[in-house]
């Protein structure tokens, strides 16, 4: 661990680089200060930075967990569309077949009327039986409405057989999207179980290095990071979600949990958003896919704040380049600069 007081004297260096080139060119402006790029040089004992090491690499499992229970969610559901469409596809198929039996019988009425003592339906023979005029109109009227009636009963028969063909067919593509989906959830369960155990053999390894840090490590840990800025933010319900998550300053960071008392990074960002009437996801991934883009020089309080590639944490601008997040095991939620894994920000709208 004797690489880490050299990466930051070397960080510490660049961040003073940093604000120094800030105040010597800073130039009186209508807009806000430019947001810092560099995360401030970490604080602690090399223990603590092997802790936090072995906390984010956590994280990345928990969020890669997070997001296979999402998927097995998705895919429930799926199932259960898929068979609620076999069973209406059954239903439909075995009304269309009643359909179909019911015109073949009226279909075959008119066939053996047609043939019965050899005598064709048609106007032709409606005249020569006829003993006058008035006999032959008073026929050809009834062979008219016979004649529609067979037709309109040929036409029920052929759409309730293209029915009973069509629902036999949705049944088995229902069939095979519920086996599918079935299929595919025995996995994600399985993938689910093996993440879980991956993401507890790393939860041992981060508490077995609890062990080596000092008081001064753990009051590192529990510091919740100062004042928050005097910076309102854009709208009414981003104050709002600004306004919970800093209320949540000092609460424990715990894997999956997602408040009231307890967060993990992405649990907060959701609950403070639900204090303002907004439903986000429940990963910090499709957290930061959520709302619109916003490039880094736009940043405005309670914009969302991801890092990593692929993301795996997520936090809360509240101005002046600091943020509101639940950073890890062992810490609590507390403000922070935006830290250098910087990968995006969005803008949640309800």
């Amino acid at each position: 661990m004797r690489s880490h007081p050299v990466k930051r004297v070397v960080s510490g260096a660049l961040a003073a680089a940093s604000v120094i080139t800030v105040v010597t060119m800073a130039q009186p402006a209508a807009t806000a200060a430019p947001i810092p790029v560099l995360q401030a040089p970490p604080t602690g004992s090399d223990a603590l930075a092997k802790y936090r090491d072995l906390a984010a690499q956590a994280e990345k499992l928990n969020e890669d967990l997070l997001r296979a229970q999402d998927d097995l969610t998705a895919k429930q559901g799926q199932l259960d569309k898929a068979n609620a469409d076999v069973t209406a596809a059954k239903n439909a198929g075995a009304q269309a077949i009643d359909a179909k039996q019911k015109y073949q019988s009226e279909v075959d009425k008119f066939a053996g009327a047609s043939f019965t003592g050899g005598v064709q339906m048609n106007k032709l023979s409606a005249l020569l039986a006829g003993a006058s005029t008035q006999d032959f109109l008073d026929r050809s009227a009834a062979l008219e409405v016979i004649a529609t009636d067979k037709n309109a009963a040929m036409d029920n028969l052929s759409t309730a057989a293209n029915k009973a063909t069509a629902a036999e067919k949705a049944a088995a593509d229902a069939a095979k999207r519920a086996q599918d989906a079935r299929d595919a959830a025995a996995k994600l369960a399985s993938d689910i179980e093996a993440k879980k155990k991956d993401l507890q053999g790393q939860i041992d390894q981060i508490e077995a290095q609890s062990r080596n840090l000092s008081s001064a490590d753990k009051a590192a840990q529990k510091d919740t990071g100062g004042a928050a800025p005097n910076v309102k933010a854009p709208t009414a319900a981003a104050q709002a979600a600004v306004n919970a998550a800093l209320s949540k300053l000092g609460s424990a960071y715990v894997w999956g949990a997602t408040g009231p008392s307890t967060f993990d990074c992405s649990g907060l960002m959701q609950w403070a958003y639900k204090q303002a009437g907004i439903t986000l996801p429940r990963t910090s991934s499709a957290q930061a896919g959520f709302g619109t883009p916003v490039s880094r020089d736009q940043l405005q309080p309670g914009d969302l704040v991801a890092y990593y590639s692929p993301v795996s944490h997520i936090g809360m601008y509240i101005g002046d380049g600091k943020m509101v997040h639940a950073p890890t095991s062992g810490d609590v939620v507390k403000i922070s600069p935006l830290m250098s894994e910087y990968a995006g920000a969005t803008r949640p709208t309800a």
